[in-house]
């Protein structure tokens, strides 16, 4: 039994925050019920290709993006747009612990299904709203999309090359990074007010914004800013307050060296055979490497191109230096320790006989995470779950489908 095996969420997020916390919980064995549009469902289903080939080789209308946030729920077809709709909602909102939703502030309320509806017939209920901009402030009604929250909280301009040097300009990251945070710290609120639930038997609201976890995301460069007032520049892969931490070319492509004390830089330095480097006036320190960084780089860029990355990896391994290479995804997934950590597994499907999944990280001795179900394919479990958790009859299930609610 998973250690939230006791909890039913009611998830009618949709696309990758939302879902994404969905999931986790899924993971950690709540009973995770996702609510999607007859016909339609969560709009990630179609973002491809590439979709998930059946058991012929042809694509089914699963998408890889839907398959990366959705697995271990039951999928139900409603459509709350109609009264009936959204009298099933709130007859499960009744019985579950947890909502998710991630619609437009207001958006709810005209259903019936926001808050402060829910919260009158379920005072225990834990609701938590996933927005871009929260629920209060001037931007609070605007849509808000991962990318866009990258570029207007601050983490496209401390992401790409710097000024000066060819292909400058903000970049952003490489997965919506924003809207996975925002799901774990959407993860944390809830277990949070759970607990809080059990000393009070109290629910409550959380209010969570793209923005807001952008921005407390931050972290070192956030505080760089407050402590000086100056605002951070790109440095591409450099870091802004330890040097050597970046990329460096080699006889065969690149390597990463993270520096992380005046002890590892000096192994570094007999490694990359200029022992006189450990001792020079100017780089005696982390504090004196970073203030002559532009006299250190270039000379460490210059030693390494003699070897290759592996050389470089294996003589820098050996003498207590982190470092690594460059991964694609390819390489990253054939890696000894991803291996030996079981990062990549396979759950049975429906149409495809299986579906590779990426393994959830955590870890627990005693309740570990069990992958019980793949992303379900669209209304899969409707009948299933009306009937067990609200008591509906098949004949009945049948006519909300007839008429075109479910």
């Amino acid at each position: 039994m998973g250690a939230l095996s006791h909890l039913r969420v009611l998830d009618l997020s949709r696309v990758l925050a939302g879902p994404w916390s969905g999931q986790i919980l899924a993971d950690l064995g709540a009973d995770v019920i996702k609510v999607e549009r007859p016909g339609i469902g969560d709009d990630t289903r179609a973002w491809g290709p590439p979709f998930l080939k059946d058991a012929e080789g042809e694509n089914t209308s699963e998408a890889a993006y839907y398959l990366s946030a959705n697995r271990n729920k039951r999928s139900v077809t409603i459509d709350f747009t109609r009264p009936e709709g959204q009298r099933l909602v709130r007859e499960l909102a009744a019985k579950s612990d947890i909502v998710i939703e991630n619609f437009k502030v207001g958006g709810l309320a005209a259903y019936g299904l926001d808050y402060q509806s829910l919260k009158a017939i379920n005072p225990q209920l834990i609701y938590c709203s996933i927005t871009g901009f929260g629920q209060t402030g001037p931007y609070a009604k605007r849509a808000g999309y991962d990318f866009m929250i990258q570029g207007l909280g601050g983490l496209m301009s401390l992401t790409g090359r710097p000024e000066g040097e060819e292909g400058a300009g903000p970049v952003k990251v490489g997965v919506a990074l924003t809207d996975i945070l925002t799901g774990l710290y959407s993860t944390v609120a809830m277990l949070a007010a759970l607990a809080h639930r059990a000393q009070t038997g109290v629910g409550q609201h959380v209010d969570m914004a793209l923005l807001d976890v952008q921005v407390a995301c931050l972290a070192n460069q956030a505080m760089n800013y407050l402590t000086t007032g100056k605002p951070p520049r790109r440095l591409g892969n450099a870091h802004p307050n330890i040097v050597p931490y970046q990329d460096f070319p080699t006889a065969d492509g690149d390597f990463i060296l993270t520096v992380g004390n005046d002890s590892q830089f000096r192994k570094f330095a007999e490694v990359a055979g200029q022992p006189q480097w450990a001792d020079d006036p100017r780089f005696l320190t982390n504090k004196q490497r970073v203030a002559n960084r532009a006299e250190l780089i270039p000379l460490i860029r210059q030693a390494t191109v003699f070897k290759t990355t592996a050389e470089w990896v294996a003589q820098l391994e050996a003498a207590g230096v982190p470092c690594g290479p460059i991964n694609d995804l390819a390489q990253m997934f054939q890696d000894p320790q991803v291996l030996a950590r079981g990062l990549a597994v396979n759950i049975p499907h429906p149409l495809a006989g299986s579906v590779p999944q990426v393994a959830s990280p955590i870890r627990l001795s005693e309740t570990p995470v069990e992958y019980r179900r793949a992303p379900p394919l669209l209304g899969e479990h409707t009948e299933a779950v009306l009937g067990e958790v609200l008591g509906l009859e098949a004949g009945e299930v049948q006519r909300l489908r007839e008429a075109g609610v479910l």
